[in-house]
C-alpha cells in the first residue's frame, strides 16, 4: 500500500498483550492511525519468565525499540536439557538470526510494560471488553461492553486464546486441554540453592514433569516453572504445596527444596490449553494474530515470539501489497504454515509411557495426532 493509503488507514487492535502491542508499534511506524482496545482496567502480565529469540530481537531492532526491551533482560547464549538429577542430555546455542545470536530472558510483566511504554500516549484504551464484531466487508464495527462502538478499516484480533473475534468470525471451537498443569513462580536467585550460575535456560526432565530454571539476573531472580501431567482440566486448579512438591519427587534435591520453600500465594497455577489450527485467519477487513490465531503449548517456548513475528509479518504485508485484502491473504500465507507446525510439535511434549501413567489407556485431546 502507498504512503497516503497507509496514513488514511484506521486500525483497531483488540487486545494489548504481546501481539497487540507489537502490532500497534509496527503498524503505527507505517503511518497508520492505530488504536488499541484492552478489556483490563490496568496493564500488567502475571506469570514468570520467557525467552525472546534472536529473530524477535531483530524485529525490535528494526522497529527502533531494541534498547527499551534489552535493558530489562538477561541475554542468554545457550539452553541446556538435563535429566531430573542433573545429567546432561543436550546443550545447544540459540538459532541465530542475522547479527542476533542471543535469546533475551525477560519477566512477562517487564516485557509488556516495555512494549506498551514505546507506544504513543493515548493509543491504548483500557476497560474495553469486546462484545461483538460486525464484518461489513471493507470495514468492520466493534461493540464494547461499555457501550462504545468503533468502526475501522482493519480490525486486528489479538485477544488471546479465548478470542471473541475468532469465535464470532472464524471458528467456534474452544480451547483444548493439554492434560498438564503449569506452576510458575519468580524467586530470588539467592533462594535457588546455587542452581543459577549464569544467564542460560535449563530444563530438567523427569517422568511426567519438566522443571525450567530461567535466570532473570538483571532482577537477581529466577523463574522457576514446573509443567506436570495432570487430568484436572479446571482453568485455575486448586493445588496444595504437597501436590506441587510431589511433582518433583526424584529430582535434584535442590529443586525439591525450591519447591518446598515456595510461597503458594506467589505461585501461578494454571491448567494448560491450546487451540486446534484455525483454517482461516482473515476476512477482507479483520485478521487474527498471536494466541487468537494459533495459541500453542509452551514446550517450544514460541508463544510470545510467534505473536511478535505475526506483528512484523502483518506490517510487512501491508507495506508490500496494494490493499488490505491482499495484505491479509499474504500475511496468512506467510505465517500460518509456520505456526501450524509449531502448534503440532509443541503438542509432542511427553512420551507414551509418561502419558499412560496419568491417562491409562487414553490420551488428552491435545496429545492426539
Amino acid at each position: 500500500m502507498n504512503t497516503s493509503d497507509l496514513k488514511n488507514l484506521n486500525v483497531a487492535i483488540v487486545g494489548a498483550g504481546y501481539g497487540g502491542a507489537a502490532a500497534a508499534k509496527a503498524l503505527s511506524l507505517l503511518g497508520a492511525n492505530v488504536t488499541v482496545y484492552e478489556q483490563a482496567t490496568q496493564t500488567g502480565e502475571v506469570g514468570a519468565g520467557i525467552g525472546l529469540r534472536p529473530a524477535t530481537m531483530a524485529r525490535f531492532r528494526q522497529w527502533g525499540i531494541f534498547d527499551a526491551i534489552a535493558e530489562v533482560t538477561s541475554p542468554s547464549d545457550y539452553f541446556e536439557i538435563l535429566t531430573a538429577t542433573g545429567e546432561p542430555i543436550m546443550k545447544d546455542t540459540w538459532p541465530e538470526f542475522g547479527e542476533e545470536t542471543k535469546t533475551h530472558l525477560i519477566h512477562r510483566r517487564d516485557f509488556i510494560h516495555a512494549l506498551l511504554g514505546v507506544l504513543p500516549e493515548g493509543m491504548v484504551h483500557l476497560g474495553h471488553r469486546l462484545e461483538s464484531v460486525e464484518d461489513k466487508g471493507d470495514r468492520s464495527v466493534l461493540t464494547f461492553a461499555n457501550g462504545e462502538t468503533v468502526e475501522a478499516d482493519l480490525v486486528v484480533g489479538a485477544d488471546g486464546i479465548k478470542s471473541v473475534v475468532r469465535q464470532q468470525l472464524f471458528s467456534d471451537k474452544g480451547p483444548v486441554f493439554s492434560g498438564e498443569h503449569a506452576y510458575r513462580a519468580v524467586i530470588s536467585a539467592d533462594d535457588a540453592y546455587g542452581m543459577v550460575v549464569d544467564d542460560n535456560l535449563r530444563m530438567y526432565i523427569g517422568k511426567g514433569t519438566k522443571v525450567y530454571l530461567l535466570p532473570l539476573r538483571h532482577r537477581n531472580q529466577v523463574s522457576f516453572d514446573i509443567t506436570a501431567l495432570c487430568p484436572d482440566s479446571t482453568w485455575a486448579p486448586n493445588i496444595t504445596k504437597d501436590d506441587l512438591v510431589k511433582t518433583v519427587e526424584g529430582f535434584d534435591e535442590r529443586i525439591v527444596n525450591i519447591a518446598r520453600n515456595l510461597d503458594m500465594d506467589t505461585v501461578s497455577i494454571r491448567a494448560v490449553y491450546d487451540i486446534d489450527p484455525v483454517d482461516t485467519w482473515h476476512s477482507d477487513s479483520v485478521v487474527l494474530l498471536g494466541d487468537a490465531a494459533h495459541s500453542m503449548l509452551h514446550h517450544q517456548g514460541q508463544g510470545a515470539n510467534s505473536a511478535i513475528e505475526d506483528a512484523g509479518a502483518l506490517a510487512d504485508a501491508l507495506a508490500q501489497t496494494g490493499s488490505v485484502k491482499e495484505a491479509l491473504a499474504s500475511y496468512q500465507a506467510t505465517r500460518k504454515p509456520v505456526t501450524d507446525e509449531l502448534q503440532r510439535i509443541s503438542r509432542q511434549g511427553w512420551t507414551e509411557d509418561e502419558l499412560d501413567d496419568v491417562f491409562p489407556g487414553q490420551k488428552p485431546a491435545a496429545q492426539e495426532a
